[in-house]
């Protein structure tokens, strides 16, 4: 069998230019969480990306809206809405700094996102492999793929910092004068 060397050198130039691509597009999801961090909101960011170009924003507004709902995720699918037709997420990618919840992964299927890239894993309340996995469970909705662990440790200590403050808006704020930032993160677990 003969190797195609110039195939494979074009395979991994493919490669390294998906993996800018995501990593661009992660990039702007962590800028969004950081917006919300600066405004006292639990850091989660996000971008839909349709054809190589973000067409939605969104960051948390929990806190300040004082309406639980109002995740990133659904902040810019109604952005989105504002402007296009419900079947332009079938073409749509979704880039967040953590998994989606429950909620938001059931609307992200019913919408018929094309994929989900997240930075770190959601264990308590993750919808597409944290908790549950909505993105794939059999139902009336196509499945979609999703891809976890871009920029998973920034992910990870955007919410270290926020959850080492006091949260004034949570329904019952614990004591955290002794809490220290923890900087280590443990790798992943195979």
């Amino acid at each position: 069998m003969e190797i195609d060397e110039k195939a494979m050198e074009s395979d991994k130039d493919a490669l390294t230019l998906q993996d800018q691509t995501h990593q661009q597009y992660m990039r702007a999801a962590l800028e969004m969480a950081e917006q919300a961090l600066a405004s006292d909101e639990v850091p989660v960011g996000c971008v839909l990306v349709n054809h190589g170009q973000i067409i939605g924003k969104g960051m948390n507004d929990t806190n300040r809206s004082l309406n639980g709902t109002r995740h990133a995720e659904f902040l810019a699918i109604n952005s989105i809405l504002s402007k296009h037709p419900p079947s332009i997420f079938s073409e749509t990618d979704l880039y967040v700094t953590v998994e989606p919840c429950i909620m938001c992964a059931s609307a992200l299927r019913q919408f018929q996102i094309r994929a989900v890239y997240f930075g770190c894993s959601n264990d308590r309340f993750g919808g597409t492999g944290g908790v549950l996995s909505i993105h794939s469970d059999p139902g009336v909705d196509k499945p979609h793929p999703v891809y976890g662990g871009l920029f998973r440790e920034e992910a990870i200590m955007l919410l270290r910092r926020f959850y080492v403050q006091e949260n004034e808006k949570a329904p019952e704020p614990k004591p955290k004068k002794d809490r220290q930032l923890n900087t280590e993160v443990l790798p992943l677990s195979r």
